[in-house]
C-alpha cells in the first residue's frame, strides 16, 4: 500500500470514528439533509430497509451509513456463515444473524476501533450469540480460505483505495459456490477534480467511489461469476457530503441533483 493509500485509511478511520463517537447519524455534515432528527430513518428507509427491519435490529446500530439494503437481496439461509464488510456498528450484521439462525453465524470486520466496540456493546446487550465482531482491514481481512458463504458490504468499498484487492479478498475466504451481494456507491460519469479532493467528499463516500462499469470489472476479475446489478437507483449528493464538499462553482453545481452518483448492489458467486 502506497503512502497515499495510507493517508486516505487514516483519513477514513479518523472520520468513522468520530462518528461512532459522536452518535452522529450518517456521514453527513449537519447543515445537510442528514441533519435533521429522523436522518437516519430517512436515509434507511431511501435505500430500501422496511419498517419492519428499522425495528428489527437494536436502534442505535443504525448510524444511517449505507446505501442499500444487502442483507434483504441476498436470500440469507439458515445456517449459513455471512461476513460483512465494513460492519460499523453492526445493523445488517443484526439483521443477518436474524436470517441465519442459532446454528448460523455472522462475522463483522471493521478497521475503526470505537466501531468495533459498540457493535461488540449492542452484541451483547441485544444476546447476538451468533455474531462476533472483529477488528481489521478490508484488503487484508483476518480469516481462513474457503470459510465464509456469503459476502455482504454496505456503502463501504468505495472507501477503500485498493478496491482490486478488497474483491480478491472477498473471494479467497467464499467457499466455492458461495456469493457476495454488496450495496456501494459508483459514479455514472466522472466527478471534478474539486470534488475529488475533497477529503469531505471522500469520508462522505463520494470521493473515493469509481464509475460503474469499472467496479463491475474488479468484481469480474477477481474472479466472481454472474456478476450483475440487481438493484439500482439514483443517490442524492446532500446525504453524503455538506455543500463545501462539492462547491458551489458552475462546475459542481448539478452535482447534488443526484444524476453524478448511483447506488447500486451487485451480486457474484464464487464458481463451485
Amino acid at each position: 500500500m502506497t503512502t497515499e493509500d495510507r493517508r486516505i485509511k487514516e483519513i477514513v478511520k479518523e472520520g468513522y470514528a468520530r462518528i461512532a463517537r459522536s452518535n452522529r447519524t450518517c456521514c453527513a455534515a449537519e447543515s445537510t439533509c442528514c441533519g435533521s432528527a429522523d436522518a437516519t430513518t430517512d436515509v434507511s428507509r431511501l435505500v430500501g430497509y422496511s419498517e419492519e427491519e428499522l425495528t428489527a435490529a437494536p436502534e442505535a446500530s443504525n448510524l444511517g451509513l449505507g446505501c442499500g439494503n444487502p442483507v434483504a437481496l441476498a436470500s440469507l439461509r439458515e445456517g449459513e456463515v455471512v461476513l460483512d464488510l465494513g460492519s460499523g456498528a453492526g445493523f445488517d450484521c443484526f439483521l443477518a444473524a436474524q436470517k441465519v439462525g442459532k446454528r448460523g453465524k455472522v462475522i463483522g470486520v471493521d478497521m475503526t476501533p470505537e466501531m468495533v466496540e459498540k457493535a461488540n456493546e449492542y452484541a451483547i446487550k441485544g444476546g447476538y450469540e451468533n455474531v462476533e465482531f472483529k477488528l481489521g482491514e478490508i484488503e487484508s481481512l483476518p480469516l481462513s480460505d474457503n470459510t465464509v458463504d456469503v459476502v455482504i458490504s454496505n456503502c463501504v468499498i468505495n472507501l477503500s483505495p485498493d478496491k482490486a484487492k478488497v474483491f480478491k479478498e472477498a473471494f479467497r475466504v467464499l467457499r466455492p459456490g458461495g456469493k457476495i451481494m454488496i450495496s456501494d456507491t459508483v459514479l455514472l460519469k466522472e466527478l471534478p477534480n474539486t470534488v475529488k479532493g475533497s477529503v469531505e467528499a471522500y469520508i462522505g463516500c463520494l470521493s473515493g467511489a469509481i464509475m460503474k462499469r469499472d467496479y463491475i470489472r474488479l468484481i469480474e476479475e477477481a474472479g466472481f461469476h454472474q456478476v450483475k446489478v440487481v438493484d439500482e437507483r439514483p443517490f442524492p449528493i446532500c446525504i453524503y457530503t455538506d455543500a463545501s464538499a462539492v462547491g458551489q462553482d458552475s462546475e459542481t453545481s448539478d452535482i447534488k441533483a443526484g444524476d453524478w452518483v448511483a447506488s447500486i448492489t451487485v451480486q457474484g458467486s464464487k464458481p463451485s
